[in-house]
């Protein structure tokens, strides 16, 4: 769309200066004019009047700005990027700052206010020229096209805005609030805001970062500092275990004392020596012939 782009830039820009300089100049443009203002449209058709005077609100900066910002703002909460709204913020300076000087530099008077027939009514005090309800119809109803995030989209919305546009336009000139050659100026200066959005695209990518830098930065100085941590030293004491206290419709529990535990000895035991029977009296035996009798053991001398 690079070559494309400029060549609609191009021809719109021509087409914007031959429409000031047919204006400027008192042309067959400023005669057509004429033409549509006396020939009242509002009276040819009165029965849609009622319908067209609110039709008309949806060229008026106030009331689409704040319909077309609510829904970029739901998209860009949506998609975490605040690309939407700089296209938006970015489209209506463009228009405010390009229409507005021409507006007031011109300074031309609208048909009801009109003093001269054939005349251009410029330099008069006016700020008529061009159209402000048919250029920001183009670029607020156009930057929708213009986010749109596949091909369809963009073919339907750019259809629907090209509609809304050019109906407001010629509403205008139907309820005598503008001359015809303000709708045409007006379709021009929309067209060129809307063709010339691309090349903002860096402007607006260096904006967003620096918008969600300071943010963060303001984030980070909105929260409290984290408390400082206890000094470190060389022999900290050991927590000593707390006794858990039992709850007070606990049963009491018997306290034994503490006794000392004997170890055993794991050896073999020995086996006494000798006999553990006592003693038992026993008879004298008699001695052999020839030798004398001995007393026994058990014998009392």
């Amino acid at each position: 769309m690079g070559r494309t782009r400029f060549v609609l830039f191009g021809a719109t820009l021509v087409s914007y200066v031959a429409i000031v300089v047919a204006v400027v100049t008192s042309s067959k443009l400023v005669t057509l004019d004429w033409q549509v203002m006396m020939w009242r449209p509002y009276k040819q058709w009165p029965q849609i009047h009622a319908f067209l005077d609110y039709f008309v609100v949806l060229g008026q900066r106030g009331p689409t700005a704040a319909m077309v910002a609510a829904w970029l703002v739901w998209r860009a909460w949506r998609q975490r990027t605040l690309h939407p709204l700089l296209v938006l913020g970015t489209s209506l300076l463009l228009l405010n700052v390009t229409v507005g000087a021409v507006k007031y530099g011109l300074g031309r008077l609208g048909p009801h206010y009109a003093t001269t027939v054939g005349s251009p009514e410029l330099f008069a005090g006016g700020d008529i020229f061009p159209s402000g309800h048919t250029a920001n119809a183009v670029v607020t109803w156009g930057v929708l096209a213009y986010l749109a995030t596949t091909p369809g989209v963009r073919r339907v919305t750019s259809v629907i805005a090209a509609l809304l546009a050019l109906g407001v336009g010629m509403t205008t000139v139907y309820l005598g609030t503008h001359w015809v050659s303000d709708v045409l100026l007006g379709w021009a200066a929309g067209l060129l805001v809307l063709l010339a959005l691309p090349w903002c695209e860096p402007a607006m990518a260096m904006a967003e970062d620096f918008l969600i830098g300071f943010w963060a930065r303001l984030r980070r100085s909105a929260l409290p500092p984290p408390a400082p941590l206890p000094p470190v030293t060389a022999a900290a004491p050991r927590p000593q275990l707390v006794a858990q206290r039992a709850p007070a419709n606990a049963p009491a529990q018997p306290h034994y004392p503490s006794r000392p535990h004997n170890t055993r000895h794991e050896r073999t035991p020995v086996t006494p020596t000798g006999s553990r029977r006592p003693p038992v009296e026993r008879p004298a035996r008699p001695a052999p012939i020839g030798q004398p009798a001995t007393r026994g053991r058990g014998s009392v001398g």
